[in-house]
């Protein structure tokens, strides 16, 4: 069968499924539409979880970075790795216990304030908007290739199947939808991984045959080191940027992870708080399979895509480049007029332009796999987009719905009427996150990377603070989130967009690039909480007792609200 047919296949076989289980686990009340009701087993939401949280940015443009970046994209696998932990063990069992719908909702209680509710729905309408731009390029990316629409096209087809099964089905149909996701996107990535390892090293496991020999007995890294010398590229296993850099953009998507609401919230919808921490395990060793075999596919992918394009003559080469080749995110300018490709470090000889979110999706075809699998590939990179989209998408719902109609603006509202408007709140969200998937500031992992900044120095010193300092008060974390929201996006627009007089990378400062500023921000959060809480009257006795109540381990088992 023709890459068409599987593709129409496959995607059109996952698509009914992931619409079938929102039919089927429809919400038909609020605590169904924000938590699935709150009875989710530890072993469904860590698989939840897990597909909640590999986004477009892990499937398809982590491994795009790595292997054009090398050493300096590793950044984007440890911060991401280790933030999980960091949010596993430290935030998610109390904030669970904690018993509140939203990571606003949280902060509203906690900080005793209305205002500091506001400042949160801020934030997290921020950090999802930035962070679903990235999945709606992804959607777009995959479509664009594999059912030859253009990347618009694509991002609005994907806009209609996520809204529906988002609205229809909220936190139970996604939950539910995503433990399916996560299935098609593991088995999409390593199907293709193993038969590359396979080809290369003569290895089954990708994790191993990184590490191993090819046909000639030269290890693969040495020989990708010796390919990028020759070419005038900086060696694949050293690196470029600064070591102030690598630390704050590591500790930047570090301590972003663990306050990203979207993933935060996966941990409301288990019935106790010991089956928090369970999910948390589970979800990490589901992670762990794809993040480990990411390295591996990206030194693949880098090797071959060196080997078949460079200093080849440009009519002779495989059909793989004419298709990639046709949406645009692949180019070939012939400056010296010899037909021949020249990929070179020096930019001003470089004939070949690659953008690397295509990296991953055209990884197969780069191989010359069977076309079933390149359809997979597509099926895995649609559910991965579409997963996290979900999931932002109901943080942006709730925020909306929850937070500030039900607890601000019209408390008397009925079940069914925040249900409606939370269904509502989710149709106006997916039509500005297709704008920024059309419209979007980076590519995919950069783009998510900036999520992470925003996440980093707005929400995560209120959450740490909120659980472990009873001292904390609403003064000191509403000056906190301001400061650090509002200096994180000046960097962010200065240095991305250009505004405020633009700026070139010689005019960071510190050396800091936009994606690790976050940790910059974070700190100025820090200190402005601690110092302004200081000289500002203490949290009331009952909020205090709340402090102390969820950082004592209980034997309750559901969590009671407060």
């Amino acid at each position: 069968m023709t890459l068409q047919t599987w593709t129409w296949i496959l995607v059109g076989i996952t698509f009914a499924l992931y619409i079938g289980i929102a039919i089927w686990s429809r919400a038909s009340s609020t605590k169904e539409f924000y938590i699935a009701g709150g009875g989710v087993s530890p072993l469904a939401n860590g698989l939840a979880t897990a597909a909640d949280w590999m986004s477009a940015a892990s499937f398809i443009s982590m491994a795009g970075i790595i292997s054009f970046n090398g050493y300096d994209g590793s950044v984007y696998l440890m911060g991401w790795t280790g933030g999980y932990v960091l949010l596993a063990l430290l935030l998610a069992p109390y904030l669970r216990k904690f018993g509140k719908f939203t990571v606003p909702d949280f902060i509203g209680d906690r900080y005793y304030s209305n205002t500091a509710r506001s400042v949160a729905v801020f934030c997290a309408l921020l950090v999802s908007f930035t962070y679903v731009a990235g999945q709606m390029r992804g959607v777009g990316l995959v479509f664009s290739r594999f059912l030859e629409v253009d990347i618009n096209t694509g991002v609005i087809i994907g806009m209609i199947i996520v809204l529906f099964y988002a609205v229809l089905g909220g936190m139970k149909g996604i939950t539910y939808t995503q433990v399916a996701q996560y299935c098609v996107l593991i088995f999409a990535f390593m199907v293709p991984a193993i038969f590359i390892s396979i080809q290369m090293t003569g290895n089954p496991i990708p994790q191993l045959g990184f590490g191993g020999m090819d046909e000639n007995g030269v290890y693969l890294l040495d020989k990708l080191d010796g390919l990028h010398r020759d070419l005038g590229f900086a060696a694949y296993t050293s690196g470029s940027k600064s070591t102030l850099d690598v630390f704050f953009i590591t500790a930047a998507l570090m301590v972003g992870t663990a306050g990203l609401p979207h993933v935060i919230v996966r941990f409301f919808t288990v019935k106790k708080v010991s089956d928090a921490r369970k999910s948390a395990g589970w979800a990490l060793l589901f992670i762990t399979v794809l993040y480990t075999a990411a390295p591996a596919l990206a030194v693949f992918t880098r090797t071959n895509l060196i080997e078949t394009v460079s200093n080849q003559k440009y009519d002779e080469l495989p059909s793989w480049f004419n298709n990639w080749e046709h949406t645009g995110l692949i180019s070939f300018e012939d400056k010296n007029n010899d037909g021949k490709i020249q990929y070179v470090g020096d930019a001003a000889k470089n004939e070949l332009t690659v953008d690397r979110d295509i990296m991953v999706l055209a990884t197969p075809e780069i191989a010359h796999l069977p076309n079933w699998v390149i359809a997979l590939v597509a099926a895995g990179g649609l559910a991965a987009a579409l997963s996290t989209a979900a999931g932002l998408l109901l943080v942006i719902s709730a925020s909306v719905s929850h937070d500030l109609i039900k607890k601000m603006i019209k408390p008397d509202i009925s079940e069914k009427g925040e249900l409606i408007a939370a269904r509502l709140s989710a149709i106006v969200a997916v039509c500005v996150a297709g704008y920024f998937g059309i419209n979007p500031p980076d590519f995919v992992a950069a783009t998510v990377a900036l999520a992470f900044g925003l996440a980093a120095a707005s929400f995560f010193p209120a959450i740490i603070l909120g659980i472990f300092s009873k001292k904390m008060n609403k003064e000191g974390a509403i000056a906190g989130m301001l400061v650090g929201i509002l200096l994180m996006l000046f960097y962010m627009t200065k240095f991305k967009f250009d505004w405020f007089g633009g700026g070139t990378k010689e005019d960071w400062w510190f050396g800091i690039s936009p994606e690790g500023f976050g940790t910059v921000a974070m700190m100025a959060n820090f200190v402005v909480s601690i110092i302004i809480s200081k000289f500002t009257p203490n949290p009331p006795e009952e909020v205090q007792e709340i402090v102390e109540n969820i950082r004592i381990p209980s034997n309750v088992g559901i969590a009671q609200n407060h």
